[in-house]
């Protein structure tokens, strides 16, 4: 681990959400688990169960992989799966609002100190854009569109990560080249996502992806609280 400076020849920084601007995964977690408890389903996601199934990026793809390696027994359709998807994104936002949650260290000062040094604020991430509105509200008190000048989401491009189209997408609406802009992710997933779309990244991994091979990043961090911008 170490601190890294980030180049003022930058144009933009471009952040990943869930576990990268907040530790999100645990209220995820607890947000599957009452949607399947509603739904009837016997299913539990453990931590350590989680984890696992977190190296499949996107939430429906994630129930997906459950049941083919997990579950057993009869798969339910695409649309059960896709209504209990719903479901969890309601729970997740209900939780959301009861404010159980705050930014990672650093990340707030790192937005306000871009933001004083004319940098561009862009989101990639796999989640939907309903629990992006939901988590900036509840930690920034504002509209995720209010903070950030571009936001790319998982329900808007065809590939989730590790595959660079939410990064790409980013960029397309940056007007940015890669080497303009800088992304800041927590996970393996993310860092090849964004590698694989040109962009260099700094990774501060979370209680879920520690450990992970992060060999790609310009830099890892503890936390992004030792990001700095350089003069």
């Amino acid at each position: 681990m170490m601190q890294a400076p980030i180049s003022s020849s930058l144009s933009a920084l471009i952040f990943d959400v869930d576990g990268t601007l907040a530790e999100t995964e645990e209220m995820h977690r607890h947000a599957f688990n009452a949607a399947f408890r509603a739904a009837g389903l016997d299913w539990h996601w453990t931590s350590g169960l989680y984890r696992e199934l977190l190296t499949t990026t996107g939430g429906k793809e994630r129930i997906r992989a459950y049941i083919r390696d997990h579950a057993g027994g009869p798969a339910p359709s695409n649309e059960r799966i896709t209504l209990l998807h719903a479901d969890k994104t309601r729970r997740y936002g209900d939780m959301m609002a009861r404010g159980n949650i705050a930014l990672r260290a650093g990340i707030a000062d790192l937005i306000t100190q871009a933001r004083a040094a004319g940098l561009r604020l862009a989101l990639a991430t796999t989640t939907s854009r309903s629990n992006v509105d939901a988590l900036i509200l509840a930690t920034l008190r504002q509209r995720a569109a209010h903070v950030f000048d571009v936001i790319a989401a998982g329900d808007e491009v065809a590939r989730k990560k590790p595959a660079p189209d939410v990064y790409n997408l980013a960029l397309e609406r940056l007007g940015l080249p890669p080497d303009r802009t800088l992304a800041l992710e927590d996970s393996r997933n993310g860092l090849l996502s964004a590698h694989r779309a040109g962009i260099a990244c700094i990774v501060s991994p979370g209680p879920y992806t520690a450990g992970q091979d992060f060999s790609p990043a310009r830099a890892v961090v503890d936390t992004f609280a030792d990001l700095r911008l350089s003069d």
